[in-house]
């Protein structure tokens, strides 16, 4: 049987692979000096020679964002881990059908474990980052981070106990660690996102500059989409040597693909509800065709007196209409209608002297064929075009936020958990205006947050799923950053990890809804396996019986089926049933779609009543076989009873 890599992908090696498939003769091969193992290497003067049309010597100036640490950013990114998730199976909620997912771990560690099962799966993500005020602490080591204005001192450390620093304005490489910080998790999530997802990351002014030029860069210029102004406090918050006071936020937009990303539409009587002062004067009269209900709001010509007959000529002509047959036809300026019978539309005029008229805003090919999305009506003594919105519901999303201040945030909190803990946590109604312009909800959506904080997107998640019945999930990563002990309904949290999970808790119980709520809850740890199984060249008659059991001591049969999880690509909120067969524990996943047993003395004939279920995908411990012969014979079995079961072994 193969064994489980037991890893997370080495992306560095793919892209290599990549690069060679497009220029062979830059890829070469060169012995690792740490393992001793045949890689895949670049010959980067090569490449750069083929990248260019003229000889290359030396580097060449280019337009790009660079800081010290960067290159050991970008190896972070690509690195492999051989880290696993771990259930915490008393910290979790209906964890064998739980359809949503709280990661106690750094962000970077989560993302790179996360690829295999949910790479191009994500269909939005939200972060609320540190934002770099000179008071927000960093790993020093890891590039980990977690807001740091929660009233946590300096020296504070992780559950793991790596310490974090301060990453104040005194500090040389203020800007340069920051950027060290995100810039991995952001090329990581960007694997995550669906061809069509959307990333909303909310920042400040303190770097909000470094920060879209940093993600131009990982997700491409022409993918920047936007960058939403929050208008989160309209009196105004004075901030030394600020200038004026500041009154705004900011959340950019980036999209995996632009190209498959259409126009964001909201529900026009939510946005009328929660921001007033922006979706003001969206209250349009719906009337009915064949077609279906629809609204009018906008003429047919381009508004834009740049569009004419001079820079457009084909998009300057006239309608014609008959009245009473609905026909339509399009002429030349210079033509007439057929008939008296018929009426003639003109675009509207400039009348600048110059250029005669506006533009159409649709070609005479669709005018003619999508004649029943336009509204011909007589104003006056002139006819004129209107185009019919099908959307009668629904609006463009505006890039001004309103009327949700910064304060709601914390009463967001201090609702669920008795107090806020937090200072300035998002407020719900922000990202649940977010989530709904881009996730649906007739779609098993699935939404991220790698700095998950107070877990304000687990609960503009669960909002959302019970207003609209949608079945969106969420992934909560959240750093077991290491807080003043509280308590809260008679349990003591004393990890921000913990504050997300309670969090989510009081939000499942309160909004008592049908819709299948629960969340597992991981823990980000050492690989379950014993360091000789990813060494086992190396062995030694020092270490020879760690080869009799190659699982870590503790590890139950939970972790080690969560380890084949991500190994294997697997959704990890797939159903869980644990069954007793043959007295020994067997684990179904999403029924039959993968079939664990991790127990020792498995005999022929339990793997024969396994084989006769016909799974898609069996695991077994390489030891656990009560004796080699019937090892030897699994895949045999298999064969004949179930030859399309991918069998493997840890």
């Amino acid at each position: 049987m193969d064994k489980l890599k037991m890893h997370s992908p080495n992306l560095s090696q793919e892209n290599i692979s990549k690069i060679r498939d497009l220029f062979p003769s830059c890829v070469t091969e060169a012995r690792d000096e740490a393992t001793g193992t045949v890689r895949l290497a670049v010959d980067f003067d090569q490449l750069r020679q083929e990248l260019s049309d003229e000889s290359v010597e030396g580097s060449q100036e280019r337009y790009r964002l660079d800081w010290p640490g960067k290159r050991n950013a970008t190896l972070l990114a690509n690195s492999p881990t051989t880290q696993t998730l771990r259930p915490l199976l008393d910290e979790s909620v209906e964890f064998e059908t739980a359809r949503h997912l709280v990661i106690e771990s750094d962000n970077i560690d989560a993302l790179r474990m996360l690829q295999d099962a949910y790479l191009g799966a994500c269909k939005a993500i939200y972060i609320d980052p540190p934002y770099n005020t000179g008071s927000d602490f960093i790993y020093q080591d890891s590039f980990a981070a977690d807001k740091r204005s929660y009233g946590l001192s300096s020296g504070v450390a992780d559950s793991e106990g790596r310490k974090l620093v301060a990453n104040t304005n005194a500090n040389g490489r203020f800007h340069s660690d920051w950027l060290s910080m995100i810039y991995p998790a952001l090329k990581i999530a960007r694997t995550l996102l669906t061809e069509d997802g959307l990333i909303f990351i909310s920042i400040d002014q303190n770097e909000v500059y470094n920060l879209q030029r940093l993600a131009c860069e990982v997700f491409g210029e022409n993918n920047f989409l936007n960058d939403f102004i929050w208008v989160n406090n309209l009196k105004g918050r004075q901030i030394s040597g600020s200038g004026a006071a500041r009154t705004h936020e900011h959340v950019l937009l980036f999209a995996k693909n632009a190209e498959a990303v259409g126009p964001l539409y909201t529900d026009i009587a939510y946005v009328k509800r929660l921001m007033p002062s922006v979706y003001r004067g969206f209250d349009y009269e719906v009337e009915e065709d064949e077609r279906g209900p629809y609204v009018i709001k906008n003429e047919l010509y381009n508004t834009n007196s740049k569009f004419n007959e001079d820079s457009r000529p084909n998009l300057v002509y006239k309608i014609f209409y008959n009245p009473a047959t609905g026909a339509v036809d399009t002429g030349d300026l210079s033509e007439s209608p057929a008939s008296d019978d018929w009426v003639e539309i003109l675009p509207h005029s400039n009348n600048n002297g110059r250029n005669r008229y506006h533009a159409w805003r649709w070609g005479r090919d669709k005018v003619k064929n999508e004649y029943f999305d336009l509204l011909f009506k007589k104003v006056g003594s002139r006819w004129k075009a209107y185009t019919k919105v099908r959307t009668v519901n629904n609006t463009a999303v505006k890039d001004l936020i309103m009327d949700i201040s910064t304060q709601s945030g914390s009463r967001d909190c201090e609702s669920r958990l008795g107090e806020s803990f937090f200072d300035f946590p998002k407020p719900v109604d922000l990202v649940e205006f977010l989530l709904r312009s881009c996730t649906s909800c007739d779609s098993d959506h699935i939404v991220l947050d790698f700095f998950a904080g107070s877990g304000t997107t687990g609960e503009a998640v669960l909002r959302l799923n019970s207003k609209d019945g949608g079945n969106r999930r969420f992934i909560l990563i959240q750093a077991p950053v290491i807080i003043k002990a509280v308590s809260l309904e008679d349990s003591t949290y004393s990890t921000i990890a913990d504050i997300t999970r309670q969090r989510i808790r009081a939000v499942i119980k309160s909004l008592n809804s049908p819709i299948d709520s629960g969340f597992r809850s991981l823990l980000v740890d050492t690989s379950n396996m014993k360091d000789v199984y990813y060494l086992p060249d190396q062995l030694s008659q020092a270490n020879l019986l760690d080869m009799v059991d190659n699982v870590k001591e503790g590890r139950t049969g939970e972790d080690l089926l969560f380890q084949v999880l991500i190994d294997w690509g697997v959704d990890l909120t797939l159903p869980i049933r644990r069954r007793t067969v043959q007295d020994k524990t067997v684990f179904f996943v999403d029924d039959n779609s993968l079939i664990a047993c991790f127990e020792s003395s498995v005999t022929e004939d339990l793997v024969k009543e396994l084989a006769s279920l016909e799974p898609l995908r069996v695991v077994f411990r390489d030891n656990g076989f009560v004796a080699d012969a019937v090892k030897i014979n699994v895949e045999q079995i298999f064969r004949q009873l179930s030859p399309t079961t991918e069998v493997k072994a840890i």
